[in-house]
């Protein structure tokens, strides 16, 4: 099992909590220990297949991507 060990002032921890009068303006010693695993193992899920839209919404012509014409790129400022 892995944990962390630390010696330190009691003033550092009372950020965090608050310390006992006992241990006020005391060095301490903290362990840190697992609790409890709290990382699910993540079940891979289905690929999602592309194109599901593809009958709803119709494929795009070859004309789509010809440059504009003049009138309409100056209508757009360009």
């Amino acid at each position: 099992m892995d944990y962390i060990s630390k010696t330190m002032s009691s003033s550092e921890l009372s950020a965090i909590f608050e310390i006992p009068p006992a241990l006020r303006n005391r060095k301490v010693q903290v362990i840190v220990l697992p609790a409890e695993d709290t990382v699910q193992e993540l079940t891979k899920s289905p690929k999602r297949k592309l194109g599901f839209l593809k009958d709803i919404i119709p494929p795009l012509p070859d004309s789509f991507f010809d440059p504009l014409p003049e009138e309409d790129l100056q209508a757009w400022g360009m």
